[in-house]
């Protein structure tokens, strides 16, 4: 377990404000101050991505089924989303980051940990600078934003959201415990609904309960989760939730992409195209962490709600859209039932490691020089045009829609760790 958090560190967390909503409202001005959803329409599968201010005052929350959404607020507008407007955004909000910390680590689509420590001579005192990154997000994206300030990445992220919306929240070295401990325990990321009702049922309601009760006592019920609790209770980075680097290669431990279909599906020319669609994701953002995959899952889900799943050892090591494409098309022909209308598809790509050895092939290192150019030149291509603009044959037709709640591929700080000149093991294959 990685414990960080120093007096002598200064972290911002910036997070936009109802980023996808504020984006559509910059579109159509006549949104702002209506409830607005984003995610869909109200009839159709899927959940909520955004909801306005507005839509919030009626219960609607992120994550929500659509249906739900519109249950509680059917005078909302709802809005399908725009993913690649969206990130067009998302990269002129890392723009305006950088020119404030050289350190800028992308959390997701719309937000983003600073490491501000050591910069007080150029950018004047945490809370100085603070303001003026506020207004600088403002005047380059119109997009009002809110930013927590700690020395630790959780004391940051929990001081952004309490000072929503569009507003500026500090904790000073040392009080980090005082400012916790009245906060409902949800507050730290990583606290559910599932782990407030077993905290909950220790007594330990208030992040001050989890203090109070100390490492052993969290250890004993709780396991290492207890031990990482412990930690996030004193204002510390603990556990998984959080990395003490602001490295954009922090290795991921697998990466997937789904989709559900609008209606269940028996066509087996849809159900193929989209396992190649899903299966080019999964491949670009391996390319973009800069890691290969050693194994391969896919999983299928009926219209009976029974899911399947079921995985594969690949061969060696691999990136490549056509490799892992043939072994999720051996999966699927393995173990779909065609009869049986599908709901959802997706494509898991995990026992993930960095540039492995790589291993004589037929193709020489020309030939593995030639295949990385060609993969860096599609995802340039991507990442100019949209997913969308060039991609695998068998991916056409595919019944796969962008999931506006979900990171994009082609995520702003994510570009330096494409796959480098005769790094590819797969050789074209």
């Amino acid at each position: 377990m990685a414990l960080t958090g120093s007096a002598g560190r200064t972290i911002f967390h910036l997070d936009m404000d109802a980023f996808f909503v504020s984006v559509e409202e910059l579109s159509d001005p006549s949104l702002r101050g209506r409830p607005v959803v984003v995610g869909g329409k109200p009839n159709e599968r899927g959940v909520v991505a955004a909801a306005s201010y507005a839509a919030r005052r009626f219960g609607v929350r992120s994550a929500m089924p659509l249906r739900e959404a519109f249950r509680r607020c059917p005078q909302a507008v709802f809005l399908q989303g725009r993913p690649s407007e969206y990130l067009a955004y998302s990269r002129k909000v890392r723009s305006t980051l950088e020119g404030f910390s050289p350190n800028v680590s992308m959390a997701s689509i719309d937000e983003a940990y600073l490491e501000m420590t050591g910069t007080e001579r150029l950018l004047g005192p945490p809370l100085k600078a603070a303001h003026a990154l506020h207004e600088a997000v403002r005047q380059e994206t119109g997009l009002a934003s809110s930013i927590g300030i700690g020395t630790s990445k959780l004391v940051a992220k929990i001081c952004s959201g309490l000072a929503k919306p569009n507003g500026v929240l500090c904790v000073w070295p040392g009080a980090e415990a005082a400012f916790l401990a009245p906060l409902e325990i949800g507050r730290i990321p990583g606290v559910g609904r599932v782990a407030k009702e077993q905290l909950g049922s220790l007594g330990i309601y208030k992040i001050g309960d989890a203090a109070e009760r100390g490492e052993e006592f969290l250890r004993r019920h709780l396991g290492k989760h207890g031990v990482a609790l412990a930690g996030k209770a004193e204002g510390l980075d603990a556990g998984a939730w959080f990395s003490p680097g602001f490295s954009a290669s922090d290795m991921p431990k697998s990466v997937s992409h789904e989709t559900t279909f609008r209606q269940d599906t028996t066509d087996q020319r849809k159900i193929s195209a989209t396992v190649a669609q899903l299966t080019q994701l999964v491949s670009r953002r391996l390319r973009e962490h800069r890691l290969w995959a050693r194994k391969l899952q896919v999983k299928i889900r009926y219209s009976d709600f029974s899911t399947r799943t079921r995985s594969a050892t690949l061969a060696r090591p691999t990136q490549t859209d056509k490799s892992l494409l043939r072994a999720a098309r051996a999966l699927v022909a393995r173990h779909h039932v065609p009869s049986r209308p599908v709901r959802l598809l997706g494509v898991q790509a995990f026992d993930l490691r960095e540039a492995p050895a790589l291993q004589p092939s037929l193709f020489g290192k020309s030939d593995r020089e030639r295949w990385s150019r060609a993969l860096r030149a599609v995802d340039a291509i991507r990442d100019r045009f949209g997913e969308s603009s060039v991609g695998l044959a068998a991916a056409m037709g595919h019944g796969r829609r962008d999931r506006v709640h979900e990171n994009p591929v082609g995520l702003p700080g994510q570009s330096s760790h494409r796959t480098g000149p005769d790094t590819d093991p797969e050789a074209g294959g």
